[in-house]
């Protein structure tokens, strides 16, 4: 499917990063794995294969260090992101813009870097990996629900702007995944709230979803596969929540 692409994977060591590089690089991708973790990264290429995967150990809050990535990319997925809970009167400053600059500027600098490429090939997949938090709000997330959203509208404009030169630009929105980030959401939102960490799935978390788990990364990554896939021509400037049933409130 993806035979003779190159692919980069934002926040590709752990999680939803690292289950969209073992499905790129299954459907036939090179993969350019790109993360702080070095160590974790090193794993995944172990895992996957070195001849499929490329390390990147890189801080994406560094916008000057973007200039040493690749830019011949033909599928870029953003998929990178933090979290930090605090209300908005003591949320700290340096904390939100680190926030932004992982999550909404690094994305903007990697496709306006790629976009070139994929423009002349005639062919290119911009997948962002959003959140059910592009869509809707949640107390305490004022940098990533802020971020999230204006994920969503840079991912609309590059749907608009590339739409006749065959690159298709999409947003991926889970609800909570079984990731690093979300286990460490679990101890900040149990502090945030005053409650144990045993309550916070039931009580705080999955309290606004119909399907009463947590998503796995795999899941994800299969509907990533799909829209960097032979059927996804037509798809673009959409929103796919994996939300269950959240935003059908």
């Amino acid at each position: 499917m993806l035979e003779g692409r190159t692919a980069l994977v934002t926040g590709a060591a752990s999680g939803i990063g690292a289950a969209v590089v073992e499905r790129l690089a299954g459907a036939g991708a090179r993969v350019h794995a790109v993360d702080l973790d070095g160590d974790a990264l090193d794993a995944l290429v172990k895992q996957v294969g070195v001849e499929r995967v490329t390390p990147w150990v890189l801080d994406l809050a560094d916008l000057d260090a973007h200039g040493a990535l690749p830019t011949d990319i033909d599928v870029l997925v953003n998929n990178a992101g933090i979290q930090h809970v605090a209300p908005v009167h003591e949320f700290p400053v340096e904390e939100f813009e680190r926030i932004h600059r992982i999550m909404l500027l690094s994305p903007f600098r990697l496709v306006r870097a790629c976009l070139p490429h994929m423009y002349a090939a005639g062919w290119g997949r911009v997948v962002n990996i959003s959140s059910v938090h592009g869509l809707r709000a949640s107390p305490f997330k004022s940098a990533y629900v802020s971020a999230k959203h204006g994920l969503e509208g840079l991912s609309k404009v590059v749907a608009l702007e590339a739409g006749d030169k065959g690159v298709t630009s999409n947003c991926v929105n889970p609800a909570y995944v079984r990731t690093p980030l979300v286990e460490k959401q679990i101890a900040d939102q149990a502090r945030t709230h005053g409650i144990p960490d045993s309550e916070v799935l039931e009580k705080v978390m999955l309290t606004p979803v119909a399907v009463k788990r947590l998503i796995e990364p795999s899941e994800v990554a299969d509907l990533v596969g799909f829209l960097c896939g032979p059927s996804s021509d037509s798809i673009s400037g959409s929103s796919f929540t994996m939300d269950g049933g959240w935003t059908a409130h």
